[in-house]
């Protein structure tokens, strides 16, 4: 079983790396490292062509299918924005930082099960940092 092309792309998107666009990403040519072991240090193009089965189950069972679905509703959060009472419902004021913050926190978990830094998009912080109370 090997990650389909736009799980490659959602995984580097999640891990907060930019598109390849035409960039061909190999060993070579990926500045997404990750230490994996004492001294050893892979690219994310490595980490993700050498997963054993067991471990892509879990990226895409676990990871990206959480993922998929936190970005959702972070994206359809904000239909309630411009709703401040309606009937007993009241929306929550700080629905979309909560969810923003649910989001990432899954994708540093991410990178921390990959064995990579989060990118530039994930902002300070790395990944031990926040996963290390999982």
């Amino acid at each position: 079983m090997a990650l389909t092309t736009q799980q490659l792309a959602d995984v580097r998107r999640f891990a907060g790396y930019p598109a390849q666009g035409a960039q061909v990403f190999d060993n070579s040519r990926d500045f997404a490292y990750g230490w994996v072991s004492p001294g050893v240090w892979e690219t994310l193009f490595e980490r993700l062509n050498n997963l054993s089965a067991d471990e892509e189950g879990i990226l895409v069972t676990t990871y990206l299918a959480n993922l998929y679905l936190l970005e959702t509703a972070l994206a359809g959060s904000g239909a309630d924005l411009d709703t401040a009472s309606a009937g007993p419902w009241v929306r929550n004021p700080n629905e979309v930082r909560e969810r923003t913050a649910l989001f990432d926190d899954w994708r540093r978990r991410m990178c921390w099960f990959i064995g990579i830094a989060p990118g530039p998009s994930l902002g300070p912080g790395g990944s031990a940092a926040r996963v290390q109370r999982c």
